[in-house]
Parts: structure tokens; C-alpha cells; sequence
């Protein structure tokens, strides 16, 4: 018989402030405390993705400058260039 757990149970420290903003959420969004927890960890996810996808995007755009490149039928030239 398995009795392992399919979550993992934490403990997590918050001021006062948070804890009855946390309490407030529950009550109005008709949910438990995992599940608001769990929402907001994966919308912090989705906000790191976002930023590393920002990020990405100025390189991109910080190289093409510098190497003077057009648009992506120029870069996809040079890249095809390099290959060969």
C-alpha cells in the first residue's frame, strides 16, 4: 500500500499585514490558502518568464543594433553564412 503524500506540506512566515490580507483573499475569492498560494506561485512564474523574455528581447535588439542588422531576413543571411 502507498501512503506517500501527493503535496508536500510547508510552513511559511508572513507579518500580521499579510497574513490578514491572505485571510481577506480567501473569503472573497471563495478559496482555500493553498489554492490562492498556488495561483500566486505560478503568476510569479509567469512574471520571471515575462522578464527573462524582456530581457532576451533587449540582447536581441542591443546586437542587431550593434552589428547594424536590418531585420530578420539580413541576421538569418549571416547566420547561413556562418554555417558554411
Amino acid at each position: 500500500m502507498n501512503l506517500s503524500r501527493k503535496s508536500k506540506i510547508l510552513s511559511l512566515s508572513v507579518s500580521p499585514e499579510i497574513a490578514r490580507e491572505l485571510d481577506n483573499m480567501v473569503k472573497t475569492e471563495d478559496k482555500s490558502r493553498s489554492e490562492i498560494f498556488k495561483e500566486m506561485f505560478r503568476t510569479y512564474k509567469e512574471s520571471l518568464a515575462e522578464r527573462e523574455w524582456r530581457e532576451l528581447l533587449s540582447f536581441g535588439k542591443e546586437t542587431a543594433e550593434r552589428f547594424k542588422i536590418k531585420d530578420e531576413e539580413e541576421l538569418f543571411k549571416i547566420l547561413d553564412e556562418e554555417r558554411s
